[in-house]
């Protein structure tokens, strides 16, 4: 587990290993804007003390054209209000690492346009493409919307 040193006997920001199950439960209660994820490749936890206060889940890109079986997509990331600064940063690296060992070759994640990506930057993500504002539903699959139609910023971070 890595964790952040701090003044002795001081609460640490330290990683957790999590399952769907859980982190899927955290993201239903704190994510403001995406539900629950249907599976993953894994889930890492962030907490502070013993309290969980984020998490990441890792799976197969939702993209076609990128699940070429060397990519990995982060397809949640939340943390709760007031979580400390860099807790983003640590578990998206961490999501890195973990991909990285386990032989993938490229991260991808993707974020609304008016989020600044901060902890991406930091992480060492860069933009590589816009996702314009677009319906899952076509003519030939009439679907309804359970998300917010907006544009997106795909992110990528090579190993």
């Amino acid at each position: 587990m890595a964790e952040r040193r701090g003044a002795p006997g001081a609460a640490r920001l330290r990683l957790v290993p999590l399952t769907l199950r859980e982190a899927n439960a955290f993201v239903a209660r704190h994510h403001r804007h995406s539900r629950p994820t249907v599976g993953h490749k894994f889930s890492v936890g962030a907490a502070f003390g013993r309290r969980l206060i984020g998490v990441v889940i890792a799976g197969r890109p939702v993209a076609r054209h990128r699940d070429d079986g060397r990519t990995l997509e982060v397809l949640r990331l939340c943390v709760i209000d007031g979580a400390p600064r860099n807790a983003c940063s640590l578990l998206y690296g961490a999501c890195s690492r973990a991909g990285r060992a386990l032989g993938y070759e490229r991260l991808v994640t993707y974020t609304l346009a008016s989020e600044t990506g901060a902890s991406l930057k930091a992480a060492g993500f860069r933009v590589i493409g816009t996702v314009p504002r677009k319906s899952w539903s076509a003519p030939s699959r009439p679907r309804s919307d359970r998300h917010r139609l907006c544009e997106r910023l795909c992110w990528e971070r090579a190993s």
